[in-house]
């Protein structure tokens, strides 16, 4: 597999990364064991990521990378051999040979790339509370709204669907309150509030359908590379919430998704979470705990997360742990803060003792870092000072023009890019007031009520409590655990019948995952 001519290259089991007195390579066996790559804003951090991402893919690794301000969007153009390029690779043994990288934009506003979207019941309650700032009442309430919508079989599909949802709860508050808890109209107005600033940050382009297919992210190119998916995120940036939110959505989706399996000799993908600080940034312990559980067990399914930001101790120490792979560039020691972070990447370090690691870390120029990558049996190798490689394909950003054939000629034109408004919670809840649709699901004749009916007599669900008998009470709080999944299954065959969007949607409208949104069953 290497691809450099005489000297050093990538081989069939691990990446070049760069080199000084000794070599710096990254494993593919252990690069699931994720990693982190930190350094002040122009110490060369962007440039180490795609080193990482052209290695991840000439391994036929597919990646997926938020891009903040363009310069990442170079990968899919030939390198140039320039000066500064030529002279780095020559003191490293390296015939600098230029190449290119199948490339994938994405956009959440659909302008420099193809539209993302999730659907609201996807993206779930515990991601949304977080994308809002809720308090924990508030976040009560939207939890109500979910369960009422997943019990009446009302499909959350966009902005317009949870709007619809959270006025029919506040029209029946007296009646969820007995149920479900305090349902406070005051609360389900906080919540409408903070849909107007996300409706205005442009969220209401995210949430909807075609929802994104994970799938279409682990693709490789005829070649056998993995495809580099790249998230233009320079105008998402602006809504730091939104950009947070939406990747750790992503990150939460691809646990639940992918299949157990182990250890692999390379991962099935590797997914570059830029800005890395913006996750963690006043995020409430419950969310923490899933994060950090998710980051752990994450890599079973196949999938390196690699944080990127500018300081080691912007990532909470339950998170770093789970961190093997270490690549941190220059840090100033301005202040009483940036001394106490020198002092914390170093102490992360397995110690060299040829290197007084504080001291380095102030001293490195641009493009040189110290690192530490797992080797052997998964053991961190002793941090070594390198001088990083220069990528194949360009440095820097894209013209339009060039951005428009690379998106002309992607896999997935045409499959995300014209938006489908399905019949939803929304309409339904709309026709429920006009008085021309039928009861919510359990008594009519639809499919849903169907399957409510036939669950509900097996086990007592539409009998007053006091009138079950001894059979139907057993039966119903054995399997008040599983009903949702059985139902569930159900109308997943169903849906598939159904075809089309909507089919799938119905599908998907029953269990819910770590972080609160519908598996997609």
């Amino acid at each position: 597999m290497a691809t450099t001519g005489s000297g050093i290259g990538d081989t069939d089991e691990k990446i070049f990364i760069g080199k000084e007195t000794e070599t710096a390579w990254l494993t593919l066996a252990f690069a699931n064991r994720h990693g982190l790559v930190t350094g002040a804003t122009g110490t060369g951090k962007t440039v180490s990521l795609q080193v990482m991402a052209e290695g991840f893919a000439r391994a036929g690794v597919p990646v997926f990378a938020a891009d903040i301000k363009g310069d990442l969007s170079g990968i899919c153009e030939v390198g140039e051999a320039k000066d500064f390029i030529l002279q780095r690779a020559k003191q490293m043994g390296l015939s600098f040979q230029p190449d290119q990288f199948s490339t994938v934009f994405w956009d959440v506003f659909g302008e420099q790339g193809h539209p993302v979207r999730a659907t609201v019941s996807e993206m779930g309650p515990l991601l949304l509370s977080r994308m809002m700032d809720l308090n924990d009442v508030q976040e009560g309430v939207l939890n109500i709204a979910f369960r009422v919508a997943d019990e009446q079989g009302l499909l959350l599909l966009d902005m317009k669907d949870l709007r619809a949802i959270l006025s029919f709860i506040a029209e029946h508050a007296g009646e969820l309150t007995t149920q479900y808890g305090n349902v406070s109209k005051q609360s389900v107005g906080t919540i409408q509030r903070q849909l107007l600033v996300l409706e205005n940050q442009g969220a209401s382009q995210f949430f909807g359908e075609p929802a994104l297919a994970l799938t279409d992210f682990m693709r490789s190119d005829r070649d056998g590379r993995g495809n580099i998916n790249i998230l233009v995120a320079d105008r998402l940036m602006q809504s730091p919430q939104l950009y947070a939110t939406f990747l750790l959505w992503m990150l939460s989706e691809l646990f639940e998704q992918l299949p157990e399996v182990g250890d692999l000799p390379k991962p099935k993908l590797v997914f570059f979470f830029d800005e890395a600080h913006l996750l963690f940034n006043d995020a409430p312990k419950g969310l923490m705990d899933k994060i950090e559980q998710v980051v752990r067990l994450i890599r079973s399914k196949g999938v390196g997360v690699y944080f990127v930001t500018q300081n080691p101790i912007d990532v909470p120490d339950k998170v770093l742990a789970q961190l093997g792979n270490r690549v941190q560039h220059a840090l100033r020691a301005f202040t009483p803060r940036d001394q106490k972070a020198v002092a914390a990447a170093a102490q992360t370090f397995r110690p060299n003792p040829k290197l007084d690691t504080a001291q380095v870390i102030t001293e490195l120029g641009k493009g040189e870092a110290l690192v530490s990558f797992l080797e052997g049996n998964g053991t961190p190798a002793m941090v070594e000072r390198i001088m990083v490689r220069p990528p194949s394909a360009r440095i820097g950003s894209i013209t339009p023009q060039e951005r428009k054939a690379i998106m002309d000629a992607s896999p997935v034109k045409g499959k995300y890019d014209t938006a489908v408004d399905s019949e939803s919670a929304y309409e339904i809840l709309q026709k429920r007031v006009a008085g021309s649709a039928a009861p919510a699901p359990g008594g009519d004749g639809s499919v849903l009520g169907q399957i409510g009916a036939i669950v509900g007599s097996i086990f007592g669900s539409n009998v007053p409590r006091g009138k079950l008998s001894t059979g139907q009470v057993i039966a119903r709080d054995v399997t008040r655990t599983v009903t949702n999944k059985v139902v569930g299954g159900v109308v997943a065959d169903l849906g598939k019948s159904l075809g089309g969007s909507l089919g799938g949607s119905v599908g998907r409208a029953i269990v819910r995952g770590a972080l609160g949104g519908l598996l997609r069953r």
